[in-house]
């Protein structure tokens, strides 16, 4: 193998990785199945596990959800606290089996 055919091999490796690294992405369904993140009583998630991955996951997952709380709090003239805390209550309901959630006494549970 001379010097130019192993330079790119390379750079076909790094586009091939740089293509490959979307697919590799996890979102919350996937993180909840592989028990990286659980639901909390507050209506937030919490990272159980994994990397930078999965807390960069768990803070855009946590944003939305506060941008949405706040939203209806508005809307509805209730405290977004109160707001967050319905919403728990609705998502831990939907949980599939075998996803975590902390109860309100802070025990973790498996659904």
């Amino acid at each position: 193998m001379n010097i130019l055919s192993g330079g790119l091999s390379l750079i076909v490796v790094s586009v091939v990785m740089l293509v490959a690294l979307p697919v590799l992405a996890i979102d919350l369904q996937s993180a909840r199945t592989e028990g990286l993140v659980g639901e909390l009583p507050t209506g937030y998630v919490k990272a159980l596990g994994g990397g930078a991955e999965i807390s960069a996951l768990v803070s855009e997952i946590n944003d939305k959800r506060k941008q949405e709380y706040e939203r209806i709090s508005r809307e509805n003239g209730q405290p977004v606290d109160i707001v967050a805390k319905l919403a728990a209550e609705q998502i831990i309901a939907k949980l599939p089996s075998g996803a975590k959630y902390q109860d309100t006494s802070g025990n973790w549970q498996k659904r």
